[in-house]
């Protein structure tokens, strides 16, 4: 495939499959057809053979060149498949498209400091696992760092001391980024207000800006109780304190958090006896109660 490719690139051998596509022609009429010297058009058929894309034969004194069809099916099987895994509903670039517009809107609006101040976003999701088990994963950095960021993103540092007045420290990169080769994605410093364990957790947290500063403040509230089957948790997000520079941050809250939320009931569901898991070697997590 990738020789097909590379012989293909070309403008020129291109024009020849093109020419080759209406029927087989000698090298002397494809040279004339494609305002080439013969010379020129013999290297680029040559090859196109040896990407398997032409074949030839001789005829008396000249040489007739032909398309082969399969390698152009097989290519065009695997670009299709590429443009239906883009096109899937709800998958990554669906969900890219969807920040881009968001983005764009909020741009558009962030023309003086506290645009999005009031500005509030709500979550619910009805969890498998009992108020006591989700509250960990809520609370202690282990369990937290396996969810807290969207999926195509990994925690690298976190600190969640669960008590009010603790500090909270996240910092995350991109998930593919395992050798810390590119800029931090994201950090976040904020303090926890209210802790009633199994029930309701409260804290703010505020996104930083490339030199430090705060983007805005977030103050999120968390409410958790027993259902026959689990628990439920509500979730509560309030804008304070946005500055222009907040829109980028401001329209990937709902996109975000929301896939955190699906990360965490995916990881209840399907692997309720290892909450504590996580790589050590690439997250620093600490928490204190």
């Amino acid at each position: 495939m990738d020789a097909l490719l590379a012989a293909l690139a070309d403008p020129a051998r291109w024009r020849l499959v093109g020419l080759l596509a209406e029927r087989p022609r000698p090298v002397g009429v494809l040279a004339e057809l494609a305002g080439a010297r013969q010379p020129q058009t013999t290297k680029h058929l040559q090859t196109l053979e040896r990407a398997g894309v032409v074949t030839s034969q001789r005829t008396g004194q000249r040489r007739v060149y032909a398309l082969r069809p399969g390698p152009l099916r097989e290519l065009a099987a695997v670009l299709g498949a590429l443009a239906d895994s883009t096109e899937q509903a709800g998958g990554p670039h669906a969900t890219y498209e969807r920040y881009g517009r968001g983005l764009h809107a909020e741009r558009l609006a962030a023309t003086e400091p506290g645009w999005a101040d009031g500005r509030s976003f709500t979550f619910h999701r009805s969890l498998t696992e009992c108020p006591e088990r989700v509250w960990r994963h809520l609370t202690e950095a282990g369990p937290l760092a396996r969810w807290w960021t969207p999926e195509d993103l990994r925690v690298s540092e976190l600190v969640f001391e669960a008590r009010p007045g603790g500090r909270i420290v996240q910092e995350y990169r991109d998930a593919e980024d395992t050798g810390d080769a590119d800029p931090v994605a994201g950090r976040a410093e904020g303090v926890v207000e209210d802790v009633r364990p199994g029930e309701r957790l409260a804290y703010r947290l505020s996104p930083l800006l490339p030199d430090g500063g705060v983007a805005f403040t977030a103050h999120v509230d968390m409410a958790l109780g027993p259902t026959a089957t689990g628990s439920e948790l509500d979730v509560h997000w309030r804008v304070t304190d946005s500055t222009i520079d907040a829109a980028d941050f401001v329209a990937g809250i709902e996109i975000g958090f929301g896939q955190s939320l699906d990360r965490l009931a995916s990881i209840l569901t399907e692997d309720p006896h290892d909450p504590d898991s996580t790589d050590p070697d690439s997250t620093d997590t600490r928490s204190t109660e």
